[in-house]
Order: structure tokens, then C-alpha cells, then sequence
């Protein structure tokens, strides 16, 4: 398949995104090309990357000799002490606006960079290089960054858009069964939200791209995935309005993984997923979507076994603490829960139209899985 560009057109800021294989090693070519003031670079590495990645990158970077950060990296790394401690490496190092930080591994370092990108200097140059399937298709494209709190995920961040993000397949080829289930969790978002035809390929094409069987199809997801996500963001980038349909499943995921402590036991893909079913069950128990939509959804889950028995990961005793955690998140409105439910396969409520109380989200966890 072709290298692509996609062009994304925010109030804010135009900037394409770059998708074909191999493309990692022209990063140097595409610094030039979009960021002809840059002196110096910064990468901000996951440490458990393959190390031919960053070879790769120095090779085509070698002239700018970039100063390197390595990271473990998990949800709890996304605090103010790390942000703090590489800011001041690079104020040390005297980097300008002009110059440039790169995020090279998952949506959790790529939310990182983002943010100390936006706040160095108030802001320097910024480019993504997703290597996990779920950045690829989600985290990585929009603006949003972002770090943890002790009251919940993201909590502390700003909108900061990137001058390009690279999307490499070639990059996924290391990554576990369970990483690729996780990423299919964001494309299957997309096609629920908002594209009836697509969710129907998927049904298809599913066990192909979480298997990575066939990287001509992979591609193609990712690229119907960034389409989608651009074409929400260029009409609300700030999440106003529209783009809090992106949150799909979300607020359901953000009370997972908090009741989880953010840790392994699950992870971000795998709670999105769980969300999203549990966002659909509800729907349908508010009589807004149909059953043959919610038959094919639960069908979908069934042949692909993706993560959907609540009652396997959560005892009935954490469901308050499930609870809890949503109504931390950021979207809602006083201490009431607002999220986003589906009428259709396509097609979702209107953003603030379904805010309901935390007793009436534990009563329906309770009666629909215990």
C-alpha cells in the first residue's frame, strides 16, 4: 500500500499526519521538510521499545544529535515530578520554541511529551511517532495531553496540537496479542460512533487486524480510524460540543482502570472495550438502542472474545469504587455523570443529553452483572 497524508484542520493549527511502512526512517526528511527552524531535538522514548526503532530515528536524526530521554512506561509515570525533571534537562540545555520534542511509544508517553512540549517555553515544536496500535488510531491525533492526578486520569493537561504525527505500521510488529486487542478497542469506537459501513467491514476484517495477518488491511483501519477521528476534531477541537462523542465508552473505562489503580490488571484498551459494552447494554436498557444493533455489537464481542465480563475482573464490593471514579471525570456537570450512550451502530446521543446520578449507573451494574 502507498504512503498516505492525511491533512488535519483545526481552529488552531493545520497539520498532516504521515502513514505508510518504513516511513520512521524519513523522520529526518519530514523535520526538514515541516520544521526548517529546528537546532535541537529531544526524543522521549518508552524504554521497552525494540531498540532498532531508535536507531532507526538517529540515523535519519544524526546531524541534530537529539538528546534522549528513556522511560518506563505506565499510567502512574504521567506525573508532575517527571514533567518537571525533563523540562528542566531541556531549559538547561536551551532549547527554544523552535525546537523539537518527539514522542516515540504509546498513547501514555505520547500524552507526556505532549504536555511538557505544550509547557516548555509555552510551547515548542512537537511530533508524534506512535507505536502502539491504540495511539495510532486515537491518542495520538487531536491535541489532547495530559498527566494523572490522585482524583483520577488526565485531569491535568492542556490542547496542544502537533506539527505532524508519523504513523508507521511497521512499528506494531512488536507488539503482544493483547496490545493489538487493546488498539482494536479505539477502531471499533469509531465504527460505533460513527460509521455503520465501516463497523460491518470490521466484522470481516477483525480477526485479521488483532492477529496483524494482513498489514494491507491493518493500514486500512488505521487510516478509515484517522479519518474519522479528523473529521470530528475539525469541527470541535476543544471538546465543546462534538468531540465528547469520542468519549464513547470512556467514562465507564476511566472508572476501571481508577478502581484498578491504574495498574495491570487492566489496562486502557481493555477497559474501553468493557466500556463501550456497558455503554451499549445501557443504551439498550434506556430503550434507545435497538436489540438487533445490541445483538450484533454482543455478537462481535463473542467471536473476537473481547474483554466484556465485568465479573471477572471486579468484585461486587468495587463497584462503588468504580463509581467513584467516574464521577471524577472531567466531563461531568456537578456530581451527576454525564456520558455518551448509542441510538444506533453509527449514530450516538447528543453530548449532555443522557446525565444520570451515580445510583442509578451502580444500580445498573449491579443488576446487569452480578
Amino acid at each position: 500500500m502507498k504512503n498516505i497524508r492525511i491533512k488535519i484542520k483545526t481552529k488552531s493549527k493545520t497539520y498532516p499526519i504521515y502513514i505508510g511502512h518504513k516511513m520512521i526512517n524519513k523522520i529526518g526528511n519530514l523535520i526538514k521538510i515541516n520544521l526548517p527552524d529546528v537546532k535541537k531535538i529531544c526524543i522521549i522514548s518508552d524504554k521497552n521499545l525494540p531498540s532498532k526503532f531508535l536507531k532507526k530515528i538517529n540515523i535519519s536524526l544524526k546531524k541534530y544529535n537529539p538528546l534522549i530521554f528513556k522511560l518506563p512506561v505506565n499510567e502512574k509515570m504521567k506525573n508532575m515530578k517527571i514533567v518537571s525533571k525533563i523540562i528542566d534537562t531541556l531549559l538547561k540545555n536551551n532549547f527554544n520554541r523552535s525546537d523539537c520534542i518527539i514522542a516515540l511509544g504509546g498513547g501514555i508517553l505520547g500524552d507526556l511529551s505532549a504536555f511538557i512540549s505544550s509547557l516548555t517555553k509555552r510551547g515548542v515544536k512537537f511530533v508524534n511517532l506512535p507505536t502502539t496500535l491504540l495511539a495510532q488510531v486515537d491518542a495520538s491525533i487531536g491535541g489532547k495531553t495530559g498527566i494523572n492526578s490522585k482524583q483520577g486520569k488526565n485531569l491535568i493537561g492542556t490542547f496542544y496540537q502537533p506539527d505532524f504525527v508519523l504513523i508507521d505500521p511497521s512499528t506494531l510488529n512488536s507488539l503482544s496479542y493483547r496490545e493489538m486487542v487493546c488498539g482494536y478497542g479505539e477502531i471499533l469506537k469509531h465504527s460505533l460512533i460513527l460509521d455503520k459501513k465501516f463497523f460491518l467491514w470490521l466484522v470481516d476484517n477483525a480477526k485479521k487486524i488483532v492477529n496483524s495477518e494482513n498489514k494491507n488491511i491493518l493500514t486500512k483501519a488505521i487510516i478509515k480510524s484517522c479519518k474519522i477521528k479528523s473529521k470530528i476534531i475539525a469541527r470541535d477541537e476543544k471538546e465543546k460540543n462534538l468531540r465528547m462523542i469520542l468519549n464513547f465508552g470512556h467514562t465507564f473505562a476511566h472508572g476501571f482502570e481508577g478502581a484498578k489503580n491504574y495498574s495491570k490488571k487492566i489496562n486502557h484498551g481493555e477497559a474501553v472495550l468493557m466500556g463501550m459494552l456497558a455503554a451499549c447494554e445501557l443504551s439498550y436498557k434506556k430503550k434507545l438502542l435497538p436489540l438487533k444493533d445490541l445483538n450484533l455489537i454482543r455478537e462481535h464481542y463473542f467471536n473476537l472474545n473481547l474483554p466484556k465480563d465485568l465479573k471477572k475482573q471486579f468484585k461486587k464490593e468495587e463497584v462503588n469504587n468504580i463509581v467513584h471514579f467516574m464521577q471524577k471525570d472531567k466531563k461531568n456537570m456537578n456530581e451527576k455523570i454525564n456520558l455518551v450512550l448509542i441510538k444506533k451502530i453509527g449514530k450516538t446521543t447528543k453530548p449532555n443529553e443522557c446525565i444520570l446520578n451515580s445510583e442509578e449507573i451502580k444500580s445498573f451494574l449491579l443488576k446487569q452483572y452480578y
